[in-house]
């Protein structure tokens, strides 16, 4: 951020995440509505053009004049990871809060959430020809042996990685051969040099019964298929997008291609995107776990969302 608002940020900002079809978008807009804030989307697949009803979008008339950034800023061929997020969400940030406007996160990345907050890890290098002696090792000795080689090397990572888990397993001794040092060593002295950013912060997370999100999800499935999602896919395979491309292979486009490629039939893949939608939100509560001070709320409970909101704004004001 530029002079204007260093870090760390005094200025509040507050989040509202939950997991697919929890129901944040039509909140958001209620809050912004009452207290003035600008949108950020924070999700990993609004960034793309034309893809709007697989990522429940919001539409022009569901924002309601409300500004909202990170929407529709790439092509579906393009890059973007939290990295990219990161960048463009302190941008955002530093143009709504110098235009007097305040700053409502709202999505359900939580590696995004967390990239904007926190910062991302440095990246470590790689080592291909040392990933490799590793990879002829694993399949020479076994997991078994190379999950015992790291806890000789690096216990905690040792402790924290599962054998199954050979891809971390294999990059944890890669970093260990080729910098010298633990990977573990790496991420504390991430977390030790970590810069707070924004020093009034609000994160609430709408929740409720895992049945209830269940059935939402299948009611958002079933809208979804009856929005016209099958014509969508087809008119971005038109343009010349498919499996090739990471945001093809997302949830829902990557079933439909399945699809239209004649590898499912349509039960089949009605069956097995619902159940990896309902996989995916549980994948979010475990990003969420990793977000400190989250206030989580029913989702019915709005009314004490906005109270709570409310109440932060004012503590803000007044401690300036």
């Amino acid at each position: 951020m530029k002079k204007e608002f260093p870090f760390p940020c005094k200025e509040p900002l507050v989040a509202l995440i939950g997991p697919t079809a929890i129901g944040k978008t039509a909140l958001s807009i209620e809050l912004a509505k009452e207290f003035d804030f600008e949108i950020i989307s924070v999700d990993s697949m609004q960034v793309y053009k034309y893809m709007d009803i697989g990522t429940a979008k919001v539409s022009n008339d569901e924002m309601q004049g409300i500004p909202h950034h990170l929407i529709d800023v790439v092509m579906p061929d393009q890059d973007f990871d939290a990295s990219s997020f990161e960048q463009n969400a302190l941008a955002s940030v530093q143009d709504i809060l110098k235009r007097g406007k305040r700053v409502l996160l709202t999505g359900g990345t939580g590696l995004y959430l967390r990239s904007l907050l926190e910062g991302l890890s440095r990246q470590l290098p790689t080592f291909p020809e040392i990933r490799a002696e590793i990879q002829l090792e694993l399949e020479r000795e076994g997991r078994n042996k190379l999950h015992e080689q790291l806890l000789l090397i690096d216990r905690t990572s040792g402790n924290r990685i599962h054998m199954n888990d050979t891809q971390r397993l294999i990059r944890a001794i890669e970093v260990f051969r080729g910098t010298g040092k633990k990977w573990s060593e790496h991420i504390a002295e991430h977390q030790a040099s970590k810069q707070l950013r924004f020093e009034n912060t609000l994160c609430i997370g709408l929740t409720c019964e895992r049945k209830q999100l269940y059935k939402r999800i299948g009611l958002r499935t079933e809208i979804m298929l009856a929005s016209g999602f099958k014509e969508e896919v087809e008119q971005l395979v038109e343009r010349g997008y498919g499996e090739q491309h990471k945001s093809m292979r997302s949830i829902g486009y990557s079933h439909m291609l399945k699809l239209l490629n004649g590898e499912w039939d349509y039960e089949t893949m009605l069956e097995k995107l619902t159940r990896d939608t309902r996989r995916y939100a549980k994948r979010q509560y475990t990003w969420f776990n990793k977000i400190e001070a989250i206030n989580w709320f029913e989702k019915t409970e709005s009314d004490r969302v906005g109270g709570a909101v409310c109440e932060f704004l004012n503590d803000t004001t007044s401690a300036k």
